[in-house]
């Protein structure tokens, strides 16, 4: 096997592959990448078994092979050489990795070891904006929960439904504590209807990484796995087998007291307040008056923070607490210039929302005062 590759396209595809890739693992060639070098193009391979990716790149083959070798040395090695073009050979499962006058040599491990990732066939693929992949996952992610004990919680659901003579893709997540709702206009129905799949926290991340990367992109599903696909890249997400629960049933009935606030001055606000809080402590008591908010946080470890700001709110005074964090996480996300807080009165949930459009809705349960 040998051939010679672009040193920055070639660092490229290996960073790629270095968030899937084992790092703890009992098969030590879950830690490899699989290359194989055929047709003037390099396939670089990476798998956990869980997720999988398979990405193409223009390279001069001079001789056709396939082997596998450590991902993370091998972005190590391909990092800190200099020069345009690198010369790739194995000899006996030694690889030889040289550019101008660096030269590794380092073992690797036969393809025949590597776990199968085979390219689906007959998949049906539906085109979609990157940017609005990445923007469901932005507005949900946040609210997963962290649960070894809940997998079917660790993770993203994700549906699509009709609503009119238009078709969505709805992204759910929720810990328990919170519940993030995000949709987007699509033009075909994803999912079957009322069935929708759960893809895991691991496998969001990387979705992510590709539709932040790529204004169009593909989506498809094969073998309970979620796949996304660009020009040169195809990655595959086993889903959690399991239920997700009925979140809609976590959506308020009546409507809060309704309060629109400017978002960056309220947001920034909190972010004061944070700065006392701790793993012990992150509460925060919003207190509503005519014409004013007042935050409070106080942590007996660390101090207290308090501040006013103006406000549009001429009801009866509302106090009520929230967990600091869980209010920057739903208000950070929206990228409107005013956000809508429809609060509710004693311990029932607080909806937070954008002012304009519906495409989002994070529903957050009160601190006891």
């Amino acid at each position: 096997m040998q051939f010679n590759i672009n040193r920055n396209t070639f660092l490229d595809g290996i960073q790629k592959t270095l968030g899937i890739v084992e790092k703890k693992t009992t098969l030590p060639i879950l830690n490899n990448v699989l290359l194989k070098a055929e047709k003037n193009k390099l396939k670089v391979i990476a798998t956990d078994r869980e997720i999988s990716l398979i990405s193409d790149y223009e390279a001069e083959i001079k001789e056709g092979g396939e082997i596998t070798i450590s991902a993370k040395k091998l972005y190590e090695m391909v990092r800190e050489i200099q020069g345009e073009t690198v010369n790739f050979i194995t000899t006996n499962n030694v690889v030889k990795i040289s550019c101008q006058r660096a030269v590794y040599k380092i073992p690797g491990l036969p393809a025949e070891d590597f776990p199968d990732v085979s390219d689906d066939k007959n998949i049906h693929f539906y085109n979609i904006n990157g940017l609005l992949i990445k923007d469901l996952i932005n507005k949900t992610s946040f609210a997963m929960a962290v649960d070894e004990t809940r997998k079917n919680l660790n993770g993203v659901f994700l549906e699509s439904f009709i609503d009119g003579s238009e078709t969505f893709l709805r992204m759910v997540a929720t810990d328990g504590h919170r519940l993030a709702i995000a949709k987007t206009i699509f033009g075909e129905p994803f999912l079957e209807k009322g069935k929708g799949i759960i893809i895991p926290r691991k496998g969001l991340m990387e979705i992510k990484k590709i539709a932040d990367e790529n204004e169009s992109v593909k989506i498809g599903m094969g073998k309970n796995m979620f796949i996304i696909k660009t020009d040169n890249t195809i990655l595959k997400v086993s889903l959690v087998d399991g239920d997700y629960p009925d979140y809609k049933r976590v959506i308020p009935a009546e409507k809060g007291i309704s309060i629109t606030l400017e978002k960056e001055s309220f947001l920034h606000a909190l972010k004061r307040m944070n700065v006392v809080s701790s793993e012990r402590y992150g509460g925060v008591i919003l207190s509503f008056t005519e014409g004013k908010l007042t935050l409070n946080s106080t942590n007996l470890d660390v101090g207290e923070a308090t501040e006013e700001i103006d406000v549009s709110y001429t009801g009866e005074d509302v106090e009520v607490g929230f967990n600091v964090n869980y209010l920057i996480d739903a208000i950070a996300v929206i990228n409107k210039e005013n956000i809508l807080m429809e609060v509710g009165v004693g311990i029932k949930p607080t909806a937070v929302k954008q002012t304009e459009g519906d495409d989002y809705l994070c529903i957050v349960m009160p601190l006891k005062i």
